[in-house]
């Protein structure tokens, strides 16, 4: 496994684009000052021996090596060690609904990237619990299993879509059941769904499994994205908008957010209904609660020792200048003799 320690040091690829700037740059101002001093066919003759393509290959080699440089700078790091870690901490499983009603503008920039911006920041601030994702519309799918990898939650998180489930609607009811199955210990008791949504549940199922979850010993979170004003659902191609959602008669589907049905989820398992809105207040609300539960202890297994590997990045980027220091820009008799770019010699 990879861990890279100075992200930051990524910028520094930027002197790549430069350099290949200010060398075209370089070549028309050449090329316009070739033509004032003679013609092409003179050139020839006073200079046989330039060649455009071992200019471009110093160039290549120089800006191989400042990628190297840069790569080396970011200190990339190599996990050598798999070792079990006994830690403390939550069960927590998020469902995040993933309807076409999600698409709705009346949350920037829309519900759907609203939710995942809430999931993301409350997994930043857990620091041993263990997280599963599930995502739903009128089915639910799991996403992720429930595990202490943060790193590859949030990437499952940002890969999600709502054209990823075919069924569409509102289905909490299934994703609250298939939460059910996240869990692995029957004697656990802080067990913790949060589920993200519009509340627009057209099942109508979802209090009654609710309570369902409640004897199980399932706490529910809900969140609610959306404006209770509602707004239309957006049809899009390439970022811009074609039209608005139409229902039987033609008419503008107007989609709102029902906190009603997320509250009655939430006041069933002894839980909290939490308005999306506010970022920071989601998350303050999530961590307290969280800080007042008992902990679990599990077992996980970790990547560890991680060993820097900047080394090797650094040394091959030194050899590349070094190359393109004794890389001159004309032409070799063996180059020449090969012919491999067809110049005319």
């Amino acid at each position: 496994m990879f861990r890279l320690d100075e992200k930051i040091w990524f910028w520094t690829l930027l002197v790549i684009p430069v350099i290949i700037l200010l060398f075209a740059m370089l070549q028309i101002w050449r090329r316009s000052a070739q033509k004032r001093f003679a013609d092409s066919h003179l050139l020839k003759r006073l200079s046989p021996n330039q060649s455009l393509f071992k200019g471009i290959l110093k160039v290549l080699v120089l800006s191989g090596a400042f990628g190297c440089l840069s790569l080396a700078l970011v200190n990339p790091k190599i996990g050598t060690k798999l070792e079990t870690v006994r830690s403390q901490g939550v069960d927590i499983v998020f469902a995040v609904d993933v309807s076409k009603s999600m698409l709705a503008e009346d949350i920037a920039p829309n519900r759907l990237e609203k939710s995942k911006q809430l999931v993301t920041q409350i997994i930043n601030s857990l620091a041993s619990d263990r997280v599963g994702i599930i995502a739903y519309a009128g089915k639910a799918f799991p996403q992720l299993p429930i595990t202490t990898d943060y790193a590859s939650a949030k990437m499952f998180l940002q890969n999600m879509n709502t054209d990823m489930l075919s069924s569409q609607g509102t289905a909490i009811h299934e994703a609250i059941q298939l939460a059910k199955t996240y869990y692995d210990d029957e004697e656990q008791t802080n067990r913790i769904l949060i589920i993200i949504s519009d509340g627009e549940d057209h099942e109508g199922e979802a209090v009654d499994i609710a309570e369902e979850a409640n004897d199980e010993g399932i706490r529910i979170l809900t969140i609610g994205v959306g404006d209770a004003k509602g707004g239309p659902i957006p049809i899009k191609r390439n970022g811009v908008v074609l039209n608005y959602k139409k229902d039987q008669n033609g008419e503008t589907v107007i989609t709102r957010l029902d906190e009603t049905t997320l509250r009655e989820i939430a006041e069933e398992t002894n839980g909290l209904y939490i308005n999306g809105s506010n970022t920071s207040e989601v998350v303050d609300s999530i961590k307290d609660l969280l800080d007042k539960m008992d902990k679990k202890e599990f077992e996980s297994k970790q990547i560890a020792d991680f060993k820097d590997q900047f080394q090797w990045f650094l040394g091959l980027g030194i050899l590349l200048f070094f190359i393109d220091i004794f890389l001159l820009e004309r032409k070799t008799e063996w180059l020449k003799k090969l012919n491999l770019f067809n110049e005319n010699f």
